[in-house]
């Protein structure tokens, strides 16, 4: 199946080559598929799962679109690490534990800049929402990429 994967993406690959490695692009079509995944995931658990009610919690109201959020979180997180992990980042040699858990710390550390940034930016700034978001969304692409690249795959040098 993996390399079913790669063949498929890198058949893709050569229109790109001027502009970036193949572990680049593979990194670009993994995280389109994550990040469409995530958009899927949201809109059939907030409109049909959780049929755009709120949810009561041991006491506290959790709003349907923060509840569908968090529930996509876990789709999009386990799907990000998956593809990463065998599409992308393949010649990490770091055990797949530690992956796993700095792969969860970049994930949550950008769950918490995307809403900083957001709030700043449309609540501080007056930005449009949407365009926020798109600014947002492509810098923490560029940190995730490093962050993932650097720090959850990579490639312990042997002494």
């Amino acid at each position: 199946m993996r390399n079913f994967a790669l063949k498929f993406i890198d058949f893709f690959y050569p229109p790109f080559r001027k502009w970036m490695s193949p572990g680049t692009f593979r990194y670009i079509v993994s995280g389109g598929v994550t990040v469409s995944t995530g958009v899927i995931a949201y809109f059939i658990i907030y409109n049909f799962i959780l049929n755009q009610q709120d949810i009561h919690f041991q006491g506290y109201l959790i709003t349907a679109p923060v509840a569908a959020l968090f529930i996509e979180s876990f789709v999009t997180f386990c799907i990000g690490f998956i593809l990463n992990k065998y599409l992308v980042f393949t010649q990490s040699n770091l055990k797949g534990r530690i992956q796993l858990f700095r792969y969860a710390t970049v994930f949550c550390t950008n769950i918490l800049l995307n809403y900083a940034l957001l709030k700043i930016l449309v609540e501080g700034f007056h930005f449009y929402p949407t365009i926020a978001k798109a600014c947002i969304t492509f810098w923490l692409a560029l940190f995730s990429y490093f962050s993932q690249k650097h720090f959850s795959f990579r490639v312990r040098k042997n002494p």
